[in-house]
C-alpha cells in the first residue's frame, strides 16, 4: 500500500514483514571490506649473501690501480694471457687476488698501491720483522706512518739502532738487496777491544770467512774516539754480515748504529721517530 508524501506524490518504499524499512539485499559494504583483499608478500628464504674477502681485489682493478692501464684494457690483457698471478697465467674474468700475491704484467711485477718511502731511526729492543709473533717489532713504530703495505729493507738486530728504510717499491727493494750494486749503508760499530791495525787492513782488503770473500767499501777509525769505535760502509743489507766479519777476527760487537743509507742521514730524525722521504730524496735513492 502506498502513502502520499508532503508534495502529494506517492511513496513506494518497501517495508519488511514487521512494517519497518527493509534494507537492500546488497547490504551496505564496510569501507574497508569493500576493497580488494590485500595479498600478503611471501618471503622465500634464500641463502645468505656471500661476503667478499676484504683482502681481495678484482684482478682488473688491481692492474688499473697500479697505473698500467684502465680496467677495460686490463680485461683485454688478461684475456690474451699477458697477466700472471704467482707464476700462473690467469684468463678468468673477475678473478680476485690478494695484495700479497705476486702479480706480473708482461713479465714486470706491479703494485696497486702508491709507492711509499718511510725512514725510521730505530731504537733498541725492536726486531726487524713483519711477524707479530716476535714481540715488539719495527712495524709497531711505523704503524701510523701509512696505510700502504710497506716492509723494512735489510735488517738491524733487536739490540742495534739507526736508520731503517721501509717501502712497497719492489724496484728499490731489489736495488737494496743486491750486495754488489746495492745501496751503501754506513755503520758505527763499537767493539769489545781496540781494532788492531793489521786486522783493520784485513777487513779493508777483504776477508774470507768460511772461504767466501766479504768485501767492504770503506773502513775507518773515528777521529777523536778510542780505536774500539770504527766506521764501516758496506752494501750488504744483512745485519749478520757485521758479526761474520768481526767474529772471524775474534772481536765481539758491543753496539751497532746505522748512521747513513745512501745519502740519507739521521739529521733532524730523533731515535724512535720516522719521516716520509721527500721527492728529491726518493729520486736520489732511485738514481744510485
Amino acid at each position: 500500500m502506498s502513502r502520499q508524501g508532503r508534495n502529494g506524490k506517492s511513496s513506494s518504499k518497501p517495508t519488511n514483514k514487521k512494517g519497518g524499512k527493509r534494507r537492500d539485499d546488497a547490504k551496505r559494504k564496510d569501507p574497508v571490506s569493500d576493497k580488494a583483499p590485500v595479498k600478503k608478500k611471501v618471503v622465500v628464504p634464500t641463502a645468505p649473501k656471500r661476503l667478499s674477502n676484504s683482502d681481495e681485489i678484482r684482478l682488473n682493478k688491481y692492474i688499473s690501480n697500479s697505473g698500467v692501464c684502465s680496467r677495460r684494457d686490463a680485461d683485454m690483457h688478461i684475456a690474451v694471457g699477458s697477466v700472471t698471478v704467482n707464476g700462473k697465467i690467469i684468463n678468468e674474468m673477475g678473478y680476485k687476488v690478494k695484495f700479497e700475491d705476486e702479480v706480473r704484467f708482461d713479465g714486470a711485477r706491479i703494485n696497486p698501491e702508491k709507492k711509499t718511502y718511510v725512514l725510521l731511526n730505530k731504537p733498541k729492543g725492536f726486531a726487524t720483522t713483519t711477524s707479530d709473533s716476535k714481540g715488539k717489532t719495527v712495524m709497531d713504530l711505523v704503524a701510523n706512518a701509512t696505510n700502504a703495505r710497506i716492509k723494512p729493507i735489510g735488517r738491524l738486530g733487536r739490540g742495534s739502532t739507526g736508520l731503517l728504510l721501509f717501502t712497497n717499491d719492489d724496484v728499490v727493494v731489489k736495488k737494496f738487496t743486491n750486495s754488489k750494486t746495492g745501496v751503501s749503508r754506513l755503520f758505527e760499530i763499537e767493539l769489545d777491544k781496540e781494532l788492531k791495525y793489521e786486522d783493520f787492513k784485513k777487513i779493508e782488503e777483504g776477508i774470507k770467512p768460511m772461504g767466501k770473500l766479504v768485501a767492504v767499501e770503506e773502513i775507518s777509525y773515528i777521529n777523536g774516539a778510542p780505536k774500539t769505535l770504527i766506521g764501516l760502509k758496506i752494501k750488504n743489507t744483512g745485519n749478520s754480515i757485521l758479526h761474520t766479519i768481526f767474529d772471524h777476527l775474534k772481536y765481539e760487537i758491543v753496539r751497532v748504529d746505522c748512521v747513513q743509507i745512501g745519502q740519507l742521514t739521521k739529521k733532524d730524525l730523533p731515535r724512535g721517530h720516522w719521516k716520509h722521504l721527500t721527492t728529491q730524496e726518493v729520486n736520489t735513492l732511485q738514481m744510485m
